[in-house]
């Protein structure tokens, strides 16, 4: 008996002990990121395919009066398209079903003006429908492209177009499985075939769409995708074709009374930076071209970015927190050309090259601070892959450190580093120390990190390496953390970091 009570005291402590060492997480700051915008975030990398009318007659924007019968593709294969892209290390394909042309890739029921009216498959074709199928089959998810423009339509500027933007929406939206991201920009009116009309049409940008009754269908069928254009209100426009956005790079943002295609030049400097005091999350996505000089649609004579060129790109749009949407152009047999596989397929081997092994797998990591003294929150949490998982400071610590201890020195050149976004966006500052007999020398740093922030920096041999964070917030979140080694012979090393 008194062994038992003895036990069951035992027990009782060690509950107490427990629940009095419990250590909350915490509280949410700022706007937060939805479980979509997570997902979409993971995804870093995706692409924009540009097929159409277009292709054949070296256009990028179509006047809307092209004869649908020159769209003749020897070869179309989406499966093409779906493998080079996931062998890219692309994570999704968004397809620009119909451009400011009018010209639809699917066989819409509200339209002849589409894949229907072609020699292709003898008009029983569907472009859409193949290539929701190939991202399927690799493993890719889908997005979708619908202009709000239409050169073509004769009811372009009056209420009848709006329903039929609509009804094509909801088709988009119901009958190819699910959609990660809708994409819709401002390049709205002007000149046009308008059913022959052969005129300028201007409309309200600002009322005519209706663009409330556009976001609700989307979310009708389609809970989980993301409406993206210059004001979100999912994810917002970098501000550029560059695949750029600014070194300070804010995932939230402020779009209250803004509308699509009417970005205004102080709020167009804005996308790509984001406000520090936004109230909305929506976050930036950097879109460009594979072709250079710069065409979303295939024209005979622009060759492929080099696979040096997207690395700096990558530095420049994943690297400081965003996604990178690159644009894909279909040649007229139906494919990509081997051109712009060979050079994807480069990038690809370049970019896995460069971060191939986390040097910090060998290293020790220590904390300045540790949130409660918690192991729940101790520094080892962002070498454990676990994205649940994360180091944080305790309430009113605003600036603490981690610090590397190599098992001994170690040359490095590149350093990633990913904050706790589901609980918002807190890291206003961040330096990067070598280490090396007591002395300290700054290597690398920045301002915002968000999602992921990557930098490229001169080669740097030390024995530890000392990492700042400070924020504004009451306390500091830390997701991951990467440092790694690049041969120098095979990059392009990026300028030095100046304090």
């Amino acid at each position: 008996m008194k062994q038992k009570f003895l036990f069951s005291l035992l027990v009782l402590l060690l509950l107490n002990h427990s629940c009095a060492t419990q250590v909350d997480e915490p509280e949410p700051c700022g706007p937060l990121p939805t479980a979509q915008h997570l997902s979409w975030h993971a995804m870093e990398f995706y692409g924009l395919v540009c097929y159409g009318l277009n292709t054949y007659t070296g256009e990028e924007w179509a006047y809307g009066d092209v004869d649908p019968g020159i769209f003749q593709p020897s070869n179309l294969d989406t499966d093409q398209w779906a493998r080079v892209a996931r062998d890219a290390g692309m994570k999704g394909l968004i397809l620009v079903a119909k451009h400011h042309d009018g010209f639809c890739l699917w066989p819409s029921k509200y339209t002849d003006y589409s894949v229907k009216a072609t020699p292709w498959k003898n008009g029983k074709g569907d472009v859409l429908g193949d290539l929701s199928a190939s991202c399927r089959k690799y493993n890719l998810k889908l997005g979708v492209y619908l202009s709000p423009w239409d050169r073509h339509h004769a009811g372009y500027g009056r209420p009848e177009y709006v329903q039929y933007y609509y009804n094509q929406l909801e088709e988009l939206m119901t009958e190819y499985g699910e959609i990660f991201e809708f994409w819709i920009d401002g390049a709205n009116g002007g000149t046009g075939y308008y059913g022959g009309a052969n005129e300028r049409r201007n409309i309200d940008r600002k009322t005519y769409y209706g663009y409330d009754t556009i976001y609700s269908i989307v979310k009708k069928y389609q809970p989980n995708a993301l409406i993206f254009s210059d004001t979100g209100p999912g994810v917002r426009w970098a501000g550029n074709e560059s695949g750029t956005v600014n070194e300070t790079n804010w995932n939230r943002i402020n779009v209250a009374g803004r509308y699509p295609g009417a970005s205004g030049t102080g709020f167009l400097k804005k996308l790509g930076s984001g406000d520090p005091d936004g109230k909305s999350w929506i976050p930036a996505e950097a879109n460009t071209t594979l072709l250079w000089p710069k065409a979303w649609y295939f024209h005979t004579g622009h060759q492929p970015r080099s696979p040096e060129n997207l690395m700096d790109v990558y530095y420049t749009s994943i690297g400081r927190g965003a996604t990178l949407n690159l644009g894909l152009a279909i040649s007229p047999s139906g494919e990509i050309r081997d051109a712009d596989v060979q050079a994807l397929k480069k990038f690809r081997q370049i970019l896995d090259r460069e971060f191939r092994d986390n040097l910090l797998e060998q290293a020790k990591l220590t904390a300045s601070e540790v949130r409660g003294k918690s192991s729940g929150f101790a520094a080892d949490n962002i070498m454990d892959g676990d994205p649940e998982s994360y180091w944080a400071t305790s309430d009113s610590v605003q600036k603490a450190s981690i610090l590397v201890d190599f098992p001994g020195e170690t040359t490095f050149n590149r350093l990633m580093v990913q904050e706790y976004i589901a609980l918002g966006q807190r890291i206003n500052r961040f330096i990067a120390e070598a280490v090396n007999d007591g002395e300290y020398r700054v290597v690398a740093g920045g301002t915002t990190i968000g999602y992921k922030r990557v930098l490229r920096f001169d080669d740097v041999t030390a024995s530890k390496l000392r990492i700042t964070f400070e924020t504004d917030a009451p306390c500091l979140t830390l997701a991951a953390l990467g440092v790694y080694y690049a041969p120098a012979e095979k990059v392009h090393t990026g300028k030095k970091y100046n304090h």
